[in-house]
């Protein structure tokens, strides 16, 4: 599956109802795909109608609380990120391997009650946003991006390779500003913030002032170094 069929995604074809896969340490972004582990037979049960149905699943983030209530319905962020299952393996001992591409920013407006094992939620898409005066900003943006991401890869040498090909893709600045607020090892709250805000020209004014802010940046130890990219979540 190519890149472009991964992230390839109709609104028209939205049903407006989504599975809700819940966790305390994630936020999926559009245009990124992220390895998941399912073993929790509530999200198995999720997965299996996934696959035998649209092959979508709402990721969401617990906010801060949710170990009260962990396995009944905790609190949620309602910024949530529609996601495509690309690639499912099943494991032996049931548990499974997923990838999970992002392919649209939504906002989950209400839970449904429901007998499956699983959270379910009326969403509407998020698309992002451009208006016509943006264009001459747009370009500054995506310089400004690219020079900030530039001076941080002396800070991040494990991800190097990484953040070079990035720097090197030719992408919209919605697609460039996702990448690297995925990226960012910042907390959820931040992340949030990102996922949530539809105009591009102000998600990437967020960006480029967090970034200059992190290349000034040193871990405590004074290695100077910062750690990207996050690791694999596990539900």
């Amino acid at each position: 599956m190519t890149d472009h069929e991964q992230f390839s995604f109709s609104p028209k074809d939205f049903s407006g109802t989504v599975r809700i896969f819940p966790l305390p340490n994630l936020v999926l972004f559009p245009h990124v795909v992220q390895p998941l582990h399912i073993f929790e037979p509530r999200y198995c049960d999720l997965l299996h109608e996934s696959l035998e149905d649209d092959r979508m699943i709402a990721m969401a983030t617990l906010i801060p609380g949710w170990e009260d209530d962990y396995h009944g319905s905790p609190a949620i962020s309602p910024h949530a990120c529609l996601g495509r299952v690309v690639v499912n393996h099943e494991l032996e001992d049931g548990s499974y391997n997923i990838l999970l591409a992002g392919v649209s920013r939504m906002e989950i407006v209400q839970e449904l009650a429901t007998p499956k094992s699983f959270r379910s939620a009326r969403a509407i898409l998020r698309p992002d946003r451009y208006a016509d005066e943006d264009v001459p900003r747009i370009h500054r943006l995506m310089e400004r991006l690219r020079l900030a991401m530039g001076h941080l890869l002396p800070f991040v040498p494990e991800s190097r390779q990484q953040l070079d090909e990035l720097l090197e893709r030719e992408v919209p600045l919605g697609t460039l500003t996702d990448l690297i607020a995925y990226l960012l090892d910042v907390d959820l709250a931040e992340k949030l913030i990102l996922l949530g805000e539809t105009n591009v020209v102000c998600r990437a004014e967020i960006l480029v002032k967090r970034l200059a802010a992190l290349s000034s940046d040193t871990r405590p130890d004074g290695r100077g170094e910062l750690p990207f990219p996050p690791l694999p979540s596990r539900n």
